[in-house]
């Protein structure tokens, strides 16, 4: 298994978690769920869109699809990142091991690089 694939089967699982354990997923990230509102949100912006790009990325051989699995790794790195000059959170090691994710993105991004020249896609090209 390549780190591209394991890196999205990351993400995917990532997401599955949120989609069915949002309450457990919220919880680990500090996160309200005290409605049904919450719980569906924690479903619909950190279960769904990581399944389905993780998911996506497995089934397809396409670089692209790696690639954007290692940009989103890098995001939410990113993010994480600022959050820490920006909102000085209480950071604790589960805090910590989620900057982990800036490696796996790196190691994806690598791991997608290919040997055809880029061109831009197009309908016959998808």
């Amino acid at each position: 298994m390549t780190i591209g694939r394991l890196s999205s089967a990351g993400l995917m699982l990532s997401g599955l978690a949120g989609v069915i354990t949002p309450n457990r997923v919220a919880s680990a990230l500090e996160l309200a769920t005290n409605s049904g509102r919450g719980v569906a949100e924690t479903r619909a912006g950190l279960g769904g869109p990581y399944a389905a790009l993780g998911g996506w990325a497995l089934l397809t051989d396409k670089p692209a699809a790696r690639i954007a699995v290692g940009v989103t790794w890098l995001g939410a790195a990113a993010a994480r990142l600022t959050a820490l000059a920006v909102d000085k959170p209480k950071t604790d090691a589960a805090y910590w091991a989620y900057l982990v994710v800036v490696v796996i993105g790196s190691l994806l991004l690598a791991s997608s690089r290919h040997t055809t020249p880029w061109r831009p896609i197009t309908p016959k090209s998808c």
